[in-house]
């Protein structure tokens, strides 16, 4: 056999590295923060792709109404556009204040309190799960307007784009904004110009016209009341423009230095573009003409039987033609950055959840970072709830709208009502003139004008982010939108559940003033099933420990086994005593237990060390073969008081497709230049009577 020279710490070519890559190591860290242009496609792609169905949402209200209602459209989008406006300035002040990456959660934590802080988490995650089954669905969406033979494969589709992009993400931050930041400059670029082209035909006369222009919809007679509410609810629903405005300030720690600055700018002109495309695609579907309907069977004229076009699919027709290429870049790009908005998420989440794991409030498997320098716990847990909702749900886009920004409208208005709490604690402790040092100083950070400016600008996103949170709650709740009410205090039930958890076991574990070792004795005991290969390594290891005491032990479920491992323990002149334990109902970590309670009872309190041997294997199939009785017996044992376990590997050629070589020790074979010395025979005894040791 040709032995492998390979360093054992270098992993060997596997799937799981064609597929994630090579691992980074700590110090590659800085390698992997974001300049500018790659954290736009990164962070902003959530913001930047709700325009492509936001006003399209918008549109299919209000013909709720008859086509009449569409003349609200302006004023929604206008007020949409604001609101969008004062939110990313009073994000700017945020990033500023806490640079953390935090965000809301933070703000809330620290201003508001702990429960605050916890419901702001609870809502943000949820809204992240429910932000990748809204991109997802959207994009699926896209493709199938222009690839209406695909319908049939709607959730198939859905699912399969999720396990894509969480295979992206978990290949590294730096590598995922590589591929996302092609086709989100497309996107930007294409919608861009066609929304340049379709006002400039306007303008000459030659205005586009949609397919849909023609069709009529059913009108319904509304009483005023109804009427204020229909235009409400196209106005939430149009606020979806703003879901990943938060993202920025979620992943401050992502972006090159200066952080804050590349953030604030960032965030600036994901504004920008963001208000520009929107307002551009409201403007040019009221010219073109569209009709989009919640139910597409109430347009008379259009065939029910097929999917109904897509806003952004009917605009690119209307401008450019519907076999165009320009038609099928734009729809291209649509689907790809509907898709690509996932990874918001994919970043959103599992930074939060990590920030949450270090204060206690989350599982600490995900502040833990795998191969790629990324939190990949977070991101599969992120994508598993995501999938659930699109089956769930059947990818229905509509359906799914229903659910959306509630989540991130309470961290809106929860994350602004902590900034002007910090902005007048900041004012206060001005005035006072606290002196340095003080646990609350934070008068040094800001000059007087920058903390009234941020007070005014966040007072005002408190307050309109508070107004759209009650016209959401009015206008989605009885369209499903209660689902989301129900999940955000559980979860944040759950989460306060695990930090009083971790609380309570940190306070157990603590070390006390004057510590106490009580323990007396050092007894070792080997759990022998038959005279083999793997009981006689542990048997090396064990007498190699130089324990006081040094017992093997079978546990006897069947008795003919039993004599025959009694005469092969003679045989071989074992030089340790077999003590046998009786196990009638064929238990085996029971009756070691008992046997390991009562020889302290005998012998006085001892540190007890289990040795167990265990097979090693090289393939998944393997491990079905055996009973992995072993790790059962571990796993009781430990929950025995003052025993500990020591697993002894016994590595089957199988492992060699592992390790690339044989790394076990021989029993028998010389250690530190000694072979086993030459014992007398033990004889076995039963439990019960004391090991004879003579």
């Amino acid at each position: 056999m040709v032995n492998d020279t390979r360093d054992p710490a270098s992993p060997r070519p596997s799937a799981k590295r064609w597929i994630l890559g090579e691992p980074l190591t700590s110090t590659q860290a800085d390698d992997q923060l974001l300049p500018k242009k790659l954290a736009l496609p990164i962070f902003a792609s959530d913001a930047l792709s709700s325009v492509a169905y936001a006003p399209q949402e918008i549109m299919m209200i209000l013909l709720l109404g008859g086509a009449a209602f569409l003349s609200f459209a302006p004023w929604v989008a206008a007020a949409v556009v604001l609101l969008l406006v004062v939110v990313v300035l009073s994000y700017r002040q945020l990033i500023r204040a806490y640079p953390s990456g935090g965000g809301d959660y933070e703000v809330a934590s620290k201003n508001l309190g702990e429960k605050a802080g916890v419901v702001v988490a609870a809502a943000l995650l949820v809204d992240y799960v429910l932000t990748v089954a809204v991109s997802v669905a959207s994009g699926v969406d896209n493709i199938i307007s222009a690839l209406p033979v695909l319908n049939p494969w709607r959730v198939e589709l859905a699912i399969g784009f999720v396990v894509l992009i969480i295979l992206m993400n978990l290949r590294g931050v730096r590598e995922a904004s590589s591929v996302f930041a092609v086709p989100t400059y497309i996107f930007i670029g294409s919608v861009g110009v066609m929304i340049v082209v379709g006002l400039a035909r306007t303008v000459l006369g030659d205005a586009p016209v949609a397919s849909s222009a023609d069709y009529t919809s059913q009108v319904h007679s509304l009483t005023n009341a109804a009427v204020v509410l229909l235009v409400l609810r196209a106005f939430s629903s149009g606020c979806s423009a703003l879901t990943g405005v938060e993202a920025v300030s979620n992943g401050v720690q992502a972006f090159r230095r200066p952080k804050i600055r590349n953030a604030q700018t960032t965030l600036a002109i994901m504004g920008t573009i963001a208000g520009c495309l929107f307002a551009g695609l409201v403007a040019l579907a009221l010219i073109s003409g569209i009709h989009y309907a919640e139910n597409p069977c109430d347009l008379q004229g259009f065939d029910c039987t097929q999917p109904q076009p897509s806003l952004i699919a009917q605009l690119a027709a209307a401008v450019f033609g519907g076999g165009s290429i320009p038609f099928f870049i734009i729809q291209a790009a649509t689907a790809c950055v509907l898709l690509l908005a996932a990874n918001t998420a994919f970043n959103g989440f599992p930074l939060l959840g990590a920030v949450l794991a270090r204060d206690g409030y989350a599982p600490k498997a995900l502040n833990t970072r795998g191969d790629r320098l990324v939190f990949s716990n977070g991101m599969i847990l992120l994508g598993i709830g995501a999938i659930t909702i699109l089956l769930v749900f059947q990818a229905n886009l509509t359906t799914l709208i229903q659910l959306y920004i509630i989540g991130v409208f309470v961290s809106f208005t929860l994350g602004q009502i902590g900034m002007v709490r910090h902005w007048r604690r900041v004012l206060r402790e001005m005035r006072e003139e606290l002196p340095a040092g003080s646990e609350h100083q934070r008068s040094t950070d800001f000059t007087r004008h920058e903390a009234v400016k941020g007070l005014i600008i966040n007072s005002a996103g408190a307050t309109m982010t508070s107004l759209v949170l009650v016209i959401v709650t009015i206008t989605k709740f009885t369209h499903g939108a209660w689902l989301v009410f129900l999940a955000i205090p559980v979860l944040s039930i759950l989460m306060i559940g695990v930090s009083r958890y971790y609380r309570d076991v940190e306070a157990e574990i603590t070390v006390t003033d004057v510590p106490h070792f009580g323990a007396q004795g050092d007894v070792a005991i080997v759990l022998v099933n038959r005279l083999q290969k793997p009981v006689l390594k542990a048997l090396d290891y064990a007498l190699a420990a130089n324990h006081r005491t040094l017992l093997a032990v079978h546990v006897s479920a069947d008795p003919a086994e039993t004599e025959r491992l009694l005469a092969d323990w003679d045989s071989k002149r074992m030089p340790v005593p077999l003590t046998v334990v009786e196990s009638p109902y064929r238990f085996y970590a029971a009756p070691v237990a008992m046997f390991i309670k009562q020889f302290r009872e005998k012998h006085g309190p001892s540190v007890v060390t289990v040795y167990l041997p265990q097979y090693i294997v090289g393939h998944w199939w393997e491990s079905v073969l055996h009973n992995r009785r072993a790790k059962r017996m571990a796993q009781q044992l430990m929950l025995v008081h003052g025993v500990t376990i020591t697993l002894v590997p016994w590595l089957l050629d199988s492992s060699e497709i592992i390790y690339g070589r044989r790394s076990r020790v021989m029993p028998g074979q010389e250690r530190s230049g000694q072979p086993f010395p030459a014992a007398e025979p033990r004889r076995a005894t039963r439990a019960g009577g004391p090991p004879d040791h003579s």
